[in-house]
């Protein structure tokens, strides 16, 4: 359980600054549903959502959908857009304030969320004081490879879920990506389990709390609230 907080609560939702798909000349950013699912389940609860980028400033989007009611409020809330424009780097975020953190999925993150150390560092000075550590889809790459003071990655031993190797397959970008997230969350000593392709599957672990795709983001959300309480 996270310890007792006397602030309104707040999440961090981090969000990757990679734009391009590998070698294939399309353009990629994180998911825009898995931001705006979450957003709306945190802020309906009174929760405060703060941003952050892996090279600050705005993310690249990938998969917006102009139908999608809650994706197009995320974009055109006024507090979201400023975030974003003036968003800090991980390096440059005070990790006291937040009960949790939230890694937002997309394929960019495949690229530079696991080398990113000032991500690496913020994920476990987060988990160190008690917070909640969650991540979405391809989120959980920074999973592989953050690792605690004592050396060992924060995952290792841990129950996990993400992207599966099946999903990744059936959208045609299992040879694009650098690595396929679900082999290396299991090299990384996570206890790796999936759903069928594209169904809600959201694993806990104590404060670590990941969802395995899309469908999984709102109730990752959900999770993290149950958590905190």
């Amino acid at each position: 359980m996270s310890p007792a907080f006397t602030h309104q609560r707040t999440v961090l939702f981090v969000l990757t600054s990679h734009d391009t798909l590998g070698d294939t000349g399309k353009s990629t950013g994180y998911t825009v549903s898995e931001a705006a699912d979450p957003w709306k389940v945190f802020t309906d609860a009174g929760w405060n959502v703060h941003v952050a980028t892996v090279a600050g400033g705005p993310a690249p989007e990938d998969g917006f959908d102009p139908k999608d009611e809650t994706q197009v409020a995320w974009r055109s809330d006024g507090e979201i857009h400023r975030q974003l424009e003036h968003a800090p780097t991980p390096a440059n975020v005070n990790p006291a304030i937040y009960d949790a953190i939230y890694l937002v999925g997309g394929h960019g993150t495949m690229w530079d969320f696991p080398d990113d150390a000032g991500l690496n560092a913020l994920i476990c000075e987060v988990w160190d004081r008690g917070a909640v550590v969650a991540a979405v889809c391809h989120g959980p790459a920074a999973l592989t490879t953050a690792r605690l003071p004592d050396g060992s990655l924060l995952i290792d031993g841990k129950e996990v879920t993400g992207f599966s190797n099946t999903e990744e397959k059936a959208v045609k970008l299992d040879q694009v990506v650098p690595f396929l997230l679900a082999d290396r969350l299991a090299e990384a000593g996570g206890d790796y389990s999936q759903a069928a392709k594209w169904q809600e599957h959201v694993v806990a672990d104590g404060r670590l709390v990941t969802g395995q795709n899309p469908a999984s983001a709102a109730a990752v959300a959900q999770k993290v609230l149950d958590l905190v309480g």
